[in-house]
C-alpha cells in the first residue's frame, strides 16, 4: 500500500519496499546531478553569456558566485531544517524552486535578472543538497545497502562535473547558452513527481520556541560571509584589508555560534555530535579532499584550455577515463570493499594513487600528449572512486537518526567550504607563479604551465594531508576475539 503523500511502498511487515528505496535514491541522485552539473555547464558558457549580456569581466564572476555564496552558506541550516520539519518537504521545496529558477535563468535578458535567478538557484540547491545524505541514511538501514547507496551517490558527485563540461559545450555551441538552464526543466519536473511518490514523508518534531534561531542566524551569516570572502579572494587578494576584515567577521560569527551551541537548551548543532572521531575526522577529510578534487578540476581545465588549446568537448573527453574508473569502483567494488575491510583502510588505499596522479600532472609539459602525459594521471585519479564513498560513510557513520540531516548538511558544508578555499588558494598561487615566470622572460605558454604545475603540486599536498588525517585521527577498527579486526564497529 502507499504511505502518506502517495509515498513509498511498504510490505506486510511495515518495512519500506526495497524497490521503492532504490527509486527514492535515484530521485535524490537525479536532483543532485542536476544541481552539480549546472555548475560546470555554466562555467563553459561564461564567455558566450559575457558577450550576449554585455558583462564586464569583473562582474562576470557573479554569474557563478551568486550561486556559490548562498549554496555554501545555507547547507548546514538546510540539513537542520530537514531534521525539524521533514527532509522530504525541504527537498521538494528546493527541487521546485531550483527548477523554476532555472527557467528564469534561461529567460534572462539582463545581467541583474540572471544574477538574481542564480541566487535563487543557490538557495534552492542548498535546500536539496543539505538533506540528501540524511535522507539516504534513513532510507537504508542495512550497512551493505547503505554502502551501495553511498557508492551510487559518490558516482553522481564525481561524474556530474565531466558530464557538465561536455553538455555545456554542446548546448552552448548548437542551441545557445539559455538551454544550459532550460535542460533542467524536464529533469526537475520528473524528479519532483517521482519524489512525491517514492520518498517517504518523514515528519520531524517541527519548529518551536526552543528552536535555536539565534544559532541558525549566527552560523548562516558566518558561512555566507566566509564563502563570499573566499570567492572574492582572486579579485581582492589574500592580504587586502577587505579579505582580512571580512574573514575576521566571519570567524567571529562562527566562534559566537560555537559558544551559543554550548549554552542553548536545544542547539542547532549539538556538541555531542563532534565527540565522534569518525564524524569530526570525516568532515575534516571532506574539506581537504574536495579542496584537492575541485582544485585539480579547476587547474586541469585551465591547463587543457589555455596551454593545450583543447575545446570544451575535448576537455570533457579527457576526463572520461577517470569517470569510467570511478563508476566501476563506486558502483560495484567500493561498497563491498568497505563492508569487508572498513572505511579507514579503503581511504588509505585510495588516497595513494590519487596523490600519485596529481604529482604526475605536475610535470606535464607544454606540448603534453594525451596518451603519455595525461591518461596515466586520469587512470590514477579514478581511484577517487574508492575515496569518496569511504569519506561519506565515515562522516555519517555515528550520526543518530534524529540528527542525520544536520550531519549530512555538515558534510556538504565542509565540501563546499573546502572547495571554495581550495580554488581560491590555487587561483592566487597559480596566478602569482605565472606572473613571476613571465617577468623572468619565459614564454606565455611556459609561464602558464609553470603556474598550473604549482597548482597540481598544491593539490597533491591537500591529498597528502588527507592521508595524514586518515591515519592519525580516524579510529582503528575495534579488535575482536582471535586478534583480528572488526571493520564495522570502531572505537569512538
Amino acid at each position: 500500500m502507499l504511505g502518506a503523500f502517495g509515498g513509498h511502498h511498504v510490505n506486510h511487515s511495515g518495512t519500506v519496499d526495497a524497490r521503492a528505496r532504490w527509486l527514492g535514491l535515484s530521485v535524490l541522485c537525479a536532483g543532485m546531478f542536476m544541481i552539480i552539473t549546472d555548475g560546470t555547464v555554466v562555467n563553459v558558457a561564461l564567455p558566450t553569456i559575457q558577450h550576449e549580456l554585455d558583462f564586464a569581466q569583473a562582474d562576470l564572476a557573479w554569474v557563478v558566485n551568486a550561486f556559490v555564496v548562498p549554496f555554501g552558506g545555507l547547507l548546514l541550516l538546510a540539513g537542520k531544517l530537514g531534521d525539524l520539519v521533514g527532509r522530504k518537504r525541504v527537498f521538494l521545496v528546493g527541487l521546485v524552486a531550483f527548477t523554476l529558477a532555472s527557467l528564469l535563468c534561461g529567460l534572462s535578458g539582463s545581467q541583474g535578472m540572471l544574477i538574481a535567478a542564480r541566487f535563487v538557484q543557490g538557495v534552492a540547491g542548498a535546500l536539496c543538497a543539505g538533506v540528501v545524505l540524511g535522507k539516504i541514511t534513513t532510507l537504508f538501514t542495512e550497512p551493505r545497502d547503505l554502502g551501495k547507496a553511498f557508492g551510487l551517490f559518490a558516482f553522481v558527485l564525481t561524474s556530474a562535473g565531466a558530464v557538465g563540461l561536455v553538455l555545456g559545450g554542446v548546448l552552448t555551441e548548437l542551441v545557445g547558452w539559455n538551454w544550459i538552464f532550460f535542460i533542467n526543466l524536464p529533469v526537475g519536473a520528473a524528479a519532483t513527481l517521482l519524489a512525491v511518490r517514492y520518498l517517504d514523508d518523514d515528519r520531524g518534531p517541527g519548529l518551536s520556541r526552543d528552536t535555536d534561531f539565534l544559532g541558525a542566524l549566527l552560523v548562516t551569516s558566518g558561512l555566507i560571509l566566509g564563502v563570499y570572502t573566499m570567492v572574492e579572494v582572486p579579485k581582492n587578494g589574500w592580504g587586502s584589508g577587505t579579505t582580512i576584515g571580512l574573514g575576521a567577521v566571519a570567524l567571529a560569527l562562527l566562534a559566537a555560534f560555537v559558544v551559543r551551541q554550548r549554552m542553548a537548551a536545544n542547539p542547532i548543532a549539538p556538541p555531542r555530535l563532534f565527540r565522534s572521531r569518525r564524524l569530526s575526522g570525516g568532515n575534516a577529510l571532506h574539506a581537504f579532499y574536495v579542496a584537492a578534487a575541485l582544485g585539480v578540476f579547476f587547474v586541469c581545465t585551465l591547463f587543457l584550455q589555455s596551454v593545450l588549446d583543447y575545446s570544451p568537448l575535448q576537455i570533457g573527453l579527457t576526463f572520461l577515463p577517470m569517470t569510467a574508473i570511478t563508476a566501476v569502483l563506486t558502483l560495484y567494488l567500493t561498497p563491498r570493499l568497505i563492508a569487508r575491510y572498513g572505511e579507514r583502510r579503503i581511504l588509505l588505499i585510495g588516497l595513494v594513487p590519487v596523490a600519485l596522479g596529481l604529482a604526475f600532472l605536475a610535470r606535464a609539459p607544454v606540448d603534453a600528449r594525451f596518451a603519455t602525459d595525461l591518461l596515466p594521471s586520469m587512470i590514477l585519479l579514478g581511484a577517487g572512486g574508492l575515496v569518496v564513498p569511504a569519506l561519506t560513510a565515515t562522516a555519517m557513520a555515528d550520526a543518530p537518526p534524529e540528527d542525520s540531516g544536520l550531519a549530512g548538511g555538515l558534510v556538504t558544508t565542509m565540501q563546499q567550504t573546502g572547495g571554495a578555499i581550495g580554488v581560491a588558494v590555487l587561483a592566487a598561487f597559480t596566478t602569482s607563479r605565472t606572473a613571476d615566470l613571465a617577468a623572468q622572460g619565459r614564454s606565455a605558454a611556459d609561464a602558464l604551465a609553470g603556474g598550473y604545475h604549482l597548482g597540481f603540486a598544491i593539490t597533491t599536498g591537500f591529498v597528502l594531508t588527507c592521508l595524514l588525517v586518515a591515519a592519525v585521527v580516524l579510529p582503528r577498527p575495534a579488535p575482536v576475539a582471535g586478534g583480528s579486526e572488526e571493520p564495522v564497529a570502531a572505537e569512538q
